[in-house]
């Protein structure tokens, strides 16, 4: 399922697509604001997001075989709700 699907399916409810599309990109650009300020998001019956930092950790460039140290990074984590299978 990809965005536009959510969109289309959430404009068979709202007025129209146009107001759907809205409604969708806000939902997202929520979420991914939430996410970058370091809040943690919960959406109740369907799981929860958090942002957290990888440690740096050593690498191996594989052309050359030099040792180099691979930079923390931000991931995002997803935990589904125990309901979520019920």
């Amino acid at each position: 399922m990809t965005k536009n699907d959510i969109a289309v399916a959430l404009s068979k409810i709202l007025s129209s697509k146009k107001e759907a599309y809205a409604a969708v990109n806000k939902v997202f650009e929520e979420i991914s604001n939430s996410l970058k300020n370091g809040d943690k998001v919960v959406i109740t019956g369907f799981g929860s997001f958090n942002m957290f930092e990888t440690k740096t950790k050593k690498g191996r460039n594989p052309k050359t075989g030099e040792k180099l140290l691979i930079a923390p990074i931000k991931k995002i984590r997803f935990k589904q709700s125990k309901d979520f299978f019920e």
